[in-house]
């Protein structure tokens, strides 16, 4: 069993020797702090796990097993922000628990993960407490034994973390007094990351996702793909922890660099990527049931809220509970399941293999302002052409069909213009902001084409259990009112989005 719990905190060095030799300032009177109270001293013994290749300091996590202290244990800290990192703890044991493994799983896969350096600590701890006695913040002046092989360093560090629902404004006011005596805030973002560089140890600095290495087209598409293969990687254990829209966000990640690949063939040879765009819409696709089912959900439940009392017959709450329970656990199982599976797994090497060794073109090693912008103009084209095909159908099934393909078209070609914005700047700014309209309101319209199609099912089991289906077909006729209006609203924004001037700035 994993425990989470959400660290806010800075951690402090002495900005002199002399500085050390005073001690941390007296905090007491700095904002709301009343009272500071020692709570002693305690020994910790902290072995911290990685891959040979280091590849979880490169990304800011740590994984540690420690012993002494009161959360003596298992313990994996995953970046959030700086200066904020979610902690995931498990019981004290001789291996990595499971839980934190399957965490650690779309960045080890199916490496070891090894002892790389011990930590040995004197951690002093004192209470910081407002004027009634309340905890605001737990202050620690650690003196650190730094082990790895042969090599040792020493240092002190002092670390303020703020308790649950504390204003991290808190932490500006103590910046602010331990500056005045001799405390700067410290370099290292964590314990290990000091640990490494001091023993020599530290991992090589990785490309800086979506800054390319210069201005060829090839350095600029690579960047975008960085970008996105990190995403995809970071919100791997974001969903395994079930976190608010991390479905969503890993999703997204996989098409955009499905969708780069298909933009910049010119700039990647297909061979090598359409394989691995194949595999992406597999993942894309898996993760879109469990996705696809909140979306839906929120729909219904929206409209359904706006409906008057006595519109709404029958236990309809009720049976929307129980429709979607049936549905979301057991899309929410597949979407985890998925990530432990070999041809996921597989998907992540491959793409890492193809970064590492980029099939390039020769366009690639054009200037990026002569390539990019055809590429986003040959989406654009592609998306005229299916929004003037869709709009010249009957209103029905067929237009539903062609309706939902110019939404794919759109998604891409706004894609591409974002991936451009490095290199073109505000013509491609514009470009995307303008289609990213037009994919509103297409996916609004395609949502109302998924709403019905689960409105129908909803009410035909109502009646099947003898409720009424009254509301469900309000509903259903609400949503088609709605498609209705986004096809009106699509034409005019189509006008406006297919004059001219809009691509003119782009070449």
């Amino acid at each position: 069993m994993a425990d989470t719990k959400r660290e806010i905190e800075r951690k402090f060095e002495f900005s002199k020797a002399k500085s050390a030799r005073r001690g941390v300032p007296d905090l007491t009177g700095t904002a709301a702090i009343a009272a500071v109270t020692d709570q002693g001293t305690v020994d910790l013994d902290a072995v911290y796990y990685d891959t040979p290749d280091q590849r979880l300091a490169a990304d800011g996590l740590t994984l540690r097993r420690r012993t002494g202290g009161a959360d003596e244990g298992w313990h994996l800290k995953l970046p959030v922000s700086p200066g904020v990192r979610d902690e995931v703890a498990a019981p004290l044991g001789d291996t990595v628990p499971r839980p934190l493994a399957a965490l650690l799983r779309s960045r080890v896969r199916d490496s070891d993960l090894e002892p790389q350096v011990r930590l040995r600590s004197s951690r002093k701890v004192s209470h910081l407490l407002d004027a009634d006695g309340a905890l605001l913040a737990e202050l620690s002046t650690d003196r650190v034994r730094a082990e790895r092989g042969e090599t040792t360093a020493t240092w002190t560090e002092v670390e303020v973390e703020l308790a649950d629902g504390i204003d991290p404004a808190l932490l500006d006011a103590v910046e602010e007094t331990f500056r005045k005596g001799g405390l700067k805030l410290s370099d290292a973002p964590s314990k290990l990351s000091r640990a490494l560089t001091e023993t020599g140890t530290a991992p090589p600095p990785r490309p800086r996702a979506g800054i390319p290495d210069d201005d060829t087209a090839g350095a600029h598409v690579l960047a975008y793909l960085r970008e996105q293969r990190d995403a995809l990687i970071a919100q791997d254990p974001a969903v395994r922890r079930n976190l608010p829209d991390s479905v969503h966000q890993m999703r997204v990640a996989s098409r955009r660099m499905r969708s780069a690949f298909e933009t910049h063939r010119k700039v990647l040879d297909r061979a090598a990527t359409d394989p691995i765009g194949d595999e992406l819409r597999w993942l894309a696709a898996e993760l879109g049931v469990d996705r696809d089912q909140e979306v839906l959900l929120e729909r219904i439940r929206t409209h359904l809220d706006e409906l008057p009392r006595t519109l709404q017959l029958g236990p309809v709450r009720a049976r929307l509970r129980v429709w979607n329970t049936a549905r979301r656990s057991a899309s929410r199982r597949r979407a985890v399941a998925v990530l432990d599976t070999p041809r996921y797994l597989a998907l992540l090497d491959a793409v890492d293999a193809l970064l590492a060794e980029p099939p390039l073109r020769k366009a690639a090693a054009d200037p990026a302002r002569t390539v990019l912008p055809k590429a986003v103009l040959r989406d654009y084209e592609r998306l005229a052409g299916r929004v003037d095909s869709a709009l010249a159908l009957e209103p029905g099934h067929e237009r539903d069909l062609a309706l939902h393909g110019a939404r794919k078209a759109a998604k891409r070609a706004r894609y591409a213009a974002e991936a451009a914005v490095p290199a073109l700047g505000k013509p491609a700014e514009r470009m995307a902001k303008a289609v990213r309209k037009v994919q509103g309101l297409l996916g609004d319209h395609q949502d109302g084409v998924v709403a019905r199609e689960a409105l129908r099912g909803i009410g035909a089991q109502a009646a099947g259990g003898g409720e009424s289906a009254f509301t469900w077909g309000v509903l259903y006729a609400r949503e088609e009112t709605l498609a209705e209006r986004r096809e009106r609203e699509l034409a005019d924004v189509w006008a406006a989005v297919s004059k001219p001037g809009l691509r003119a700035a782009l070449r």
